[in-house]
């Protein structure tokens, strides 16, 4: 399966710390869509990840390298490189993790639903979708985490947090990237529900999310608790709208004659 036909497209794929793993997966993604360009976006690696991007970027014209000076959460690594991409006139703009949790052998799943979304999420959580190698407990953490998002933001989506994705550029262009301030793993989250409010179309595809066999995740319980504390406020925040729009127009509805 080849990139979609609506024009050119590029896999953003942010790294820290990433060099044990970062030649093997890019490598697996150019054999499984080697019409997919690729845009590496360093924070700064101490372990030369920076380096090895570099020289892959040497013997491939495909593969651009974003090298940024310290490690500033994911968010920010993925608003940099999907600027990068706008600017580079992508019509199709991905994004996946560089530890092989991602399967680039099934970005082809992401690809075919495109042809009626505009993001395309690839999720644990729908029928055919799957964790391999995580601990049950990790696991229903993150269940009850896409279920309260699902509860209090009202997002019809089954894995929010899930970061395999494919955008249309519009979609990216509605969701004014400059105005998103969500730099850690909330960022996903933060994308998706500025798609649905945009009134775009999000679709998801089922995946097998695969525990990293090298290096060390980057997830913490701080990150997790700080994730789970934004999405609480803008929960909040949209359930105190929808009873201001509901009162308004009860009381416009009464001064109707």
């Amino acid at each position: 399966m080849t990139a979609p036909t609506e024009g050119r497209t590029v896999m953003v794929v942010p790294t820290y710390d990433e060099a044990e793993n970062l030649e093997w997966i890019i490598g697996r993604l150019r054999a499984a869509q080697p019409d997919v360009d690729v845009i590496v976006v360093d924070d700064g690696s101490p372990d030369g990840t920076g380096r090895i991007a570099d020289s892959l970027a040497a013997h491939d014209p495909a593969i651009r390298v974003v090298h940024r000076r310290e490690k500033a959460g994911l968010g920010a690594a993925y608003l940099h490189g999907f600027r990068v991409a706008l600017d580079g006139g992508y019509d199709v703009v991905g994004e996946m993790d560089a530890d092989g949790s991602h399967q680039p052998e099934q970005l082809h799943r992401l690809v075919e639903a495109l042809a009626d979304a505009d993001l395309v999420i690839g999720s644990r959580y729908v029928p055919g979708g799957s964790i391999i190698n995580w601990p049950r407990s990790r696991e229903l953490l993150s269940r009850a985490g896409n279920l309260y998002v699902r509860l209090l933001v009202g997002m019809p989506v089954r894995d929010a947090t899930a970061g395999f994705r494919l955008f249309r550029r519009h979609a990216l262009e509605a969701v004014d990237l400059d105005s998103v301030t969500s730099t850690g793993y909330v960022f996903q989250t933060d994308l998706t529900h500025r798609v649905l409010a945009a009134g775009l179309r999000v679709r998801e595809v089922p995946i097998d999310f695969v525990e990293r066999v090298r290096g060390h995740s980057k997830m913490t319980g701080q990150v997790a608790v700080e994730s789970l504390r934004k999405i609480t406020i803008w929960g909040l925040t949209d359930r105190r709208a929808q009873l201001r729009r509901w009162l308004g127009g009860r009381r416009v509805s009464r001064r109707a004659p």
